[in-house]
């Protein structure tokens, strides 16, 4: 078996920010939880074909390669600061695996009789790369974006979709293709019911200021930047030469599980799979749609210039803060506001005051009263049912794609442990000389071991620290887990 988890590639019009940050470590966490039982490969990228991204370079007064080079490297550059165990990256112009399974796919399509040429007029937004009717639009302007779309006049190649508008709504609704959270599914649902319309898979190399993957036997058109995008998930894989990658994590019998933000859930949970059913390719298993993140009320995002620069804030309050606000605050169903403030809160009451402070306590004790020596004996048993409860419910919680919850789970056994530390009193027990303080302290030892396992998904490197001074039959001196932050 296995898991193949993927996220979106970002255009790398602009520097990478907290809202793309958010579906790193949440597949980061999944693919973490995974390895456990099960082989993951854990893939994200580049998308760098968009005519948004040639925009910004003639902005910026460089060359496209150059441009898309410097800044894609910023979005690799991601793993280190997010502690992400990210498996493989592919970039969309540079990559040769990826113009070839492109083509593949197209082929492939065309071979369906899937693909064909007609001239079309439409309203156009650069910012999504997408074709809207005049019915999509808010007072003219793009949902997305708010921008007055371009008029655009000009023949391109057109895919079939309305040919697996029944098909679609069938995998949808038998769970085949499972999205969460139910809302989403029933959003692509409602939108497969409305009718699915043809839609152009090419454009003008003119318009696409030559930048792009050309139309195979057609080099006037540049293959739409969707579908080019679109393919990363099997091309990554040397779909185009039949790759082993792809036989074993696409055309196999594990899960293919997609990240998505909600902005681009069409692309994904439609266009993406009928693509996939007109080249008689395997469809995803899942795909697990996150919403927005807003700052001061306003969507983060490159386009609408409200920012924030995830490296940044590691550099400022630590990788461990960070994750720790995007997998505590962020709800399965809705957007999340974030604030310093907000993010700073969390850190301290949870990570410093609850887990540090526990941990700190229970290792200064075990060296205070038995000289560092975890005591060999059973423990009391009054944390058992959590710590052996926490494992499934982190499960349970992270199958239904529900981070808070998961951590909810974690954060049982800390508060449950701290509470016990208040009630059972060890610095009494060890002035009364009470035999119970052996089993006490060998109970508390082995929840802080049990919190360190348990947490290592979302908290890799703080888990770390939290293993290391509970690891062995004597404990290392106490030092500190987490700095507060001001």
């Amino acid at each position: 078996m296995g898991a193949y988890i993927t996220t979106t590639i970002p255009y790398v019009n602009a520097r990478p920010h907290l809202g793309f940050a958010l579906e790193l470590v949440q597949a980061d966490v999944l693919s973490r939880h995974r390895r456990r039982e099960e082989a993951v490969r854990f893939q994200a990228g580049t998308d760098d074909n968009s005519l948004k991204n040639v925009l910004a370079a003639e902005a910026a007064g460089v060359g496209v390669q150059e441009f898309v080079d410097a800044r894609a490297a910023e979005f690799v550059g991601l793993a280190g600061p997010l502690s992400l165990s990210v498996d493989d990256v592919i970039r969309t112009s540079r990559d040769p695996r990826h113009r070839a399974g492109v083509e593949r796919l197209w082929r492939a399509c065309a071979e369906s009789g899937d693909l064909y040429r007609r001239h079309y007029e439409g309203l156009y937004c650069v910012g999504c790369e997408q074709f809207y009717g005049g019915s999509e639009l808010i007072d003219g302007r793009c949902p997305e974006h708010g921008t007055v779309p371009q008029q655009v006049s000009e023949e391109n190649w057109f895919f079939r979709l309305s040919r697996y508008a029944e098909k679609l709504h069938a995998l949808i609704s038998n769970g085949a293709l499972r999205i969460e959270p139910a809302e989403r599914r029933n959003e692509v649902l409602s939108f497969i019911a409305g009718g699915l319309e043809d839609f152009s898979v090419s454009r003008s190399i003119e318009r696409a200021r030559g930048w792009g993957i050309p139309v195979p036997d057609d080099p006037g058109q540049v293959i739409y930047v969707w579908w080019d995008a679109l393919g990363n998930y099997i091309t990554a894989l040397d779909y185009g030469h039949d790759g082993d990658d792809y036989r074993r994590w696409w055309a196999g019998n594990g899960r293919r599980v997609h990240l998505v933000g909600k902005g681009v859930l069409r692309f994904h949970a439609v266009y993406w799979p009928a693509m996939l059913l007109s080249a008689g390719l395997p469809l995803p298993d899942e795909i697990l749609v996150h919403g927005y993140l807003t700052a001061n009320g306003r969507k983060i995002s490159k386009s609408g210039g409200v920012t924030v620069d995830p490296v940044a804030l590691v550099q400022e309050y630590g990788v461990d803060a960070v994750r720790w606000w995007l997998l505590r605050e962020v709800p399965k169903a809705g957007d999340a506001d974030f604030t310093v403030e907000r993010l700073v809160a969390r850190a301290n009451d949870e990570l410093a005051n609850g887990l540090g402070n526990l941990v700190n306590r229970v290792v200064s004790m075990v060296h205070r009263y038995r000289d560092g020596v975890v005591p060999e004996c059973e423990s009391p048993g009054e944390l058992d049912e959590v710590c052996r409860e926490a494992p499934g419910l982190v499960g349970a919680a992270l199958d239904d794609f529900d981070f808070r919850r998961a951590t909810s789970a974690v954060w049982r056994i800390v508060d449950e442990a701290n509470r016990y530390v208040n009630r059972v009193r060890p610095w009494e027990l060890a002035k009364a000389d009470d035999p119970r303080l052996d089993a006490v302290l060998a109970g508390l030892v082995e929840a802080c071991r049990v919190i360190s396992q348990v947490l290592e998904p979302f908290l890799p490197d703080a888990a770390g620290r939290v293993a290391r001074q509970c690891a062995g039959e004597r404990l290392p001196q106490p030092s500190p887990l987490f700095q507060r932050l001001a």
